[in-house]
């Protein structure tokens, strides 16, 4: 099989490295297992319109596989991971014309996929205890089954895990986004080697920590099953969930992302951000990026075309100007 190489999704591999080392240790083999399965399933999708339609098949299916696995929860069924990738494949990406064509990100259509048509095993978290989300060897060498699950969400459900376990990873939730230290090292170095634009990601993270700060300043009420609780803290926030990931990751994706503009992609990234934040406290669903990603995707194009007519209209009038 020929794969096309693209150095720029090579470098968001190397970025994701740790964070797959990381799902390994926390979690034990059982992501092994996920991975493999998802990068199966999508590498024979790809192959399949390959050879059907002539499509090239290329690194970038490495990247939404890895990103896919590590958006899913430990205890999620290997059937439904590959149910996954495949429509992320085929529906997100190959429909539109393969690479560089799509307008959603393969890896955010099929977690949203799954979320929507299997809500159970995407909602469930992996209890953790002292054997395996604390210190070495933590989750090493297990095998996480259904059994050790209960119906419940990330921690910003719970409310309950501190900062600093957020921070460092010994937290539960899905397999790459417990460790906020490990997706900012990982997320720097792909900056720093220019695979993912800095201002997208700097945009993102201003307006979320932006409006996170004034719910949660203004003493803002969220109605829960629970009852009313208080908006979660800015820095808990951000590093409860995925947000950090897709951030980095996930938002920056070459193809999807408002690429043309300087503006746009600070207007692209604080749109994501706003809108994982509003999603998050003000609908049913508790982790918004996945929605926020889709929508953001969505208004690129256009955003895309009203900056860049903008842009020749000024220009215009400023040869029109000098001309006179």
């Amino acid at each position: 099989m020929n794969i096309q190489k693209q150095q720029a999704m090579r470098t968001v591999l190397y970025g994701l490295a740790p964070l797959c080392l990381a799902a390994l240790y926390f979690f034990g083999w059982r992501f092994i297992a996920v991975l493999a399965v998802v990068t199966a399933t999508g590498l024979v999708c790809e192959w399949l319109m390959f050879k059907r339609y002539g499509f090239k098949v290329t690194e970038s299916l490495f990247v939404s596989c890895t990103l896919f696995a590590l958006s899913l929860p430990p205890t999620i069924p290997l059937w439904i991971a590959a149910m996954g990738i495949a429509f992320g494949i085929l529906f997100g990406k190959m429909v539109f014309g393969g690479f560089g064509k799509n307008i959603f990100n393969p890896a955010i259509t099929a977690r949203a996929f799954v979320y929507i048509s299997f809500g159970v095993p995407m909602t469930a978290k992996f209890i953790g205890n002292a054997t395996t989300l604390g210190f070495f060897p933590a989750g090493f060498g297990t095998w996480i089954s259904q059994a050790d699950s209960v119906s419940a969400a990330t921690p910003l459900v719970t409310r309950s895990v501190g900062v600093l376990d957020l921070f460092l990873g010994f937290s539960s939730g899905s397999f790459g986004e417990t460790s906020a230290l490990l997706i900012l090292l990982g997320g720097i170095y792909i900056v720093y080697k220019k695979a993912a634009n800095w201002k997208i990601v700097l945009a993102s993270l201003l307006s979320f920590v932006l409006l996170q700060t004034i719910f949660w300043a203004s003493g803002l009420q969220i109605a829960t099953e629970n009852g009313l609780v208080a908006a979660t803290s800015p820095l808990t926030a951000l590093f409860s969930g995925s947000f950090l990931l897709a951030a980095f990751f996930m938002i920056t994706d070459p193809v999807s992302a408002s690429q043309s503009t300087d503006a746009g992609r600070w207007i692209y990234g604080a749109m994501f951000g706003l809108l994982t934040v509003l999603i998050r406290t003000f609908s049913t669903w508790i982790e918004g990026v996945t929605f926020a990603i889709l929508i953001a995707n969505m208004f690129a194009p256009l955003l895309d075309t009203l900056l860049k007519s903008a842009k020749a209209k000024k220009k215009q009038k400023s040869v029109q100007g000098g001309a006179a």
